[in-house]
């Protein structure tokens, strides 16, 4: 029985980690802010690595030191455990993160193939559906062993998507240069609060709440049979993810800043990617974005239906492991071209509820002696963040 890994089987436990946090959203925010925050992009990363790279890792940790999620939520009430884990599935789950996978890579991997977006509209959507068909029934294929997701995510795909961003990177680096824009609205002054609220959007600590379940799997099948070390692998294996996604990000916020000295205006970062690419690629460029996209997405979607799956057949074991990923993926299907739109307007008012939650339970797990375990601290703190974020949540929902 080992112990601890060694450094290589840390390493790739790390790389699984990163390639299960690293999708769309990771992509699109940092060049956006590069290109937005101009001349103070600087301080506006520092916030966005603070609330996209910090707290994620320390959601793993929080996670690992309490052996699980129901167990941290558990300080509050069982009942209210149950409800929060249940909601935080659904969300990275079916109900938004894993359909968004299949749509946003379609977008930036297949879509560009097919010419404008308002020509074909009915062979764009039988296109869709086929592609949407394709990559989640690739998404299940390697699911199935969620234990072997090092195999694939570790060895192969996260090598591969970080050398297509490092050559992204290079080509800003090297290419041709027009000074840096001044910053935009927001980004003027205390641009590392406006930083730190667009790292809030990648939904990563939600989403390192649940990871730990898979990546303790992958421990486990390295040898690792101790809940105490493996707790502690996995805060380890969360510290190399935490350093590439920061490493990654700056990299991505760098392409931004670099667009901004061309007068480059966007409402997104893939439409930055998209241009500094094809700025520096030429026509090459369509397929770099295509493949990075293409890898990041299935990456996430596989470690999100892995993780779902994982907690809904321990939950609810009437359908089994493969029972609940065959049903996830299909109804992440069905939701991925019918309706996402919709579910996007009424899930961001809730991810608005549950976030500002889930922040407060990981800053409790690390309160020292009694105070962590305190049920009376965990329920008013809790109780009371939660009062304010449902509150608004639910004007906006309105309002909107």
């Amino acid at each position: 029985m080992k112990k601890k890994l060694n450094l290589r089987e840390r390493a790739l436990i790390g790389l699984t980690l990163f390639s299960m946090f690293f999708g769309a959203g990771n992509l699109i925010f940092p060049p956006l802010v590069g290109l937005q925050a101009g001349a103070n992009a600087v301080p506006a990363m520092a916030g966005l690595l603070l609330s996209a790279v910090g707290l994620p890792i320390l959601g793993v940790a929080a996670v690992a030191r309490c052996g699980g999620l129901d167990r941290l939520a558990g300080r509050v009430h069982p009942k209210f455990a149950a409800v929060f884990t249940l909601l935080i599935y659904l969300m990275i789950g079916p109900g938004l993160a894993i359909p968004r996978t299949a749509s946003t890579s379609f977008e930036m991997a297949a879509a560009p193939f097919l010419g404008s977006p308002g020509s074909g509209s009915l062979m764009r959507s039988g296109v869709m559906a086929l592609y949407s068909l394709l990559f989640f029934g690739t998404a299940f294929f390697f699911a199935l062993r969620p234990e072997r997701l090092k195999d694939m995510l570790g060895r192969i795909m996260t090598p591969l998507l970080l050398a297509l961003i490092a050559v992204v990177f290079a080509g800003s680096l090297l290419g041709e240069k027009a000074g840096i824009a001044a910053p935009l609205a927001g980004y003027e002054t205390l641009a590392a609060v406006r930083g730190f609220v667009d790292g809030y959007q990648t939904m990563d600590t939600i989403a390192a709440l649940n990871f730990g379940i898979v990546i303790a799997m992958n421990i486990r099948g390295m040898g690792v049979e101790k809940e105490e070390e493996i707790a502690g692998e996995t805060i380890k294996a969360g510290g190399i993810a935490g350093i590439l996604l920061a490493a990654v990000y700056s990299c991505l916020a760098y392409v931004g800043v670099t667009a901004s000295g061309f007068g480059q205006s966007a409402s997104n970062g893939a439409d930055v990617l998209t241009f500094m690419v094809h700025r520096l690629f030429g026509t090459a460029g369509t397929v770099i974005i295509a493949l990075i996209f293409f890898i990041a997405c299935l990456n996430v979607c596989i470690g999100l239906l892995s993780c779902c799956s994982e907690y809904f057949s321990q939950t609810f074991p009437v359908l089994g492991y493969r029972g609940w990923l065959a049903l996830f993926a299909g109804v992440s299907l069905i939701v991925s071209n019918a309706g996402l739109n919709a579910i996007i307007q009424v899930s961001a008012p809730v991810l608005g509820m549950i976030y500002p939650v889930a922040i407060v339970l990981i800053v409790l797990a690390f309160l020292p002696g009694r105070l962590g375990t305190s049920r009376l601290l965990c329920r008013i703190s809790v109780t009371a963040v939660a009062v304010w974020s449902v509150g608004s949540g639910l004007l906006s929902l309105f309002a909107g």
